[in-house]
């Protein structure tokens, strides 16, 4: 390599060899960084797409680039207000109620293919959303395609679900409907009063073509309490 500088009048050369120049240490993978929280929750196919199953404001909302969506059926859990809520839609002497996926029954709801290139940073942002208190279990679900699409393997695919964990304290187990009703139409928090986050949810499962009527007779009834 060559190089000219000039000093007053006289001008000269300088050659300067690769190894004269300061070397960039070799930055060997540092194995004392943390993995990223997913990895001790869920078990990927590197270089694979990940489908991820929604029941919530994941569908209407997902946050996340995706590839392809689909209504999907999952067997052997249900949409359920199973969650007590003790910031966003209550308080933690007045907790409110929020969904979770519980078990029996099925649950109608959007599948999304993400790019592989896209599933570690999709994972990060989703693992920040959905598991900030651990109130749900990252489980991979087989779920059924239900508008005639077809993927590889057939018309099912494995997507990652999040359902509820019945051993954390949040879990509401056994509540009657009198008492859920009651606690929607009663409770608020800083997100705004329990009873919008249902009609929210009642009103974008219409949109997107999903009947859950039991949502909607739930509606009715928190509707029905006198404010």
């Amino acid at each position: 390599m060559l190089g000219s500088v000039a000093a007053g009048s006289v001008s000269f050369f300088l050659r300067i060899f690769p190894s004269d120049l300061p070397q960039r240490p070799s930055m060997a993978p540092d194995s004392s960084l943390p993995h990223p929280a997913w990895t001790h929750d869920i078990a990927v196919e590197p270089g694979a797409d990940l489908w991820v199953f929604g029941y919530g404001s994941l569908m209407w909302n997902p946050g996340f680039p995706f590839v392809e969506r689909h209504a999907a059926t999952l067997p052997g859990y249900h949409r359920s207000f199973c969650v007590a809520s003790h910031r966003y839609r209550g308080t933690p002497e007045r907790p409110g109620l929020v969904l979770g996926l519980d078990r029996g029954g099925s649950c109608r709801g959007i599948v999304f293919r993400v790019a592989a290139a896209d599933v570690p940073a999709t994972l990060d942002y989703l693992w920040e959303r959905e598991m900030d208190n651990r109130v749900y279990l990252p489980r991979m679900l087989r779920v059924r395609l239900r508008d005639g699409g077809a993927v590889e393997g057939g018309k099912s695919v494995s997507a990652c679900c999040f359902i509820v964990d019945r051993s954390h304290p949040q879990y509401c187990r056994g509540l009657d409907e009198a008492s859920v009703v009651c606690r929607i139409a009663d409770c608020c928090g800083q997100r705004g009063p329990n009873i919008d986050y249902l009609a929210n949810t009642v009103e974008h499962l219409k949109e997107l073509g999903i009947c859950d009527a039991r949502l909607s007779k739930l509606y009715d009834r928190v509707r029905g309490v006198p404010g």
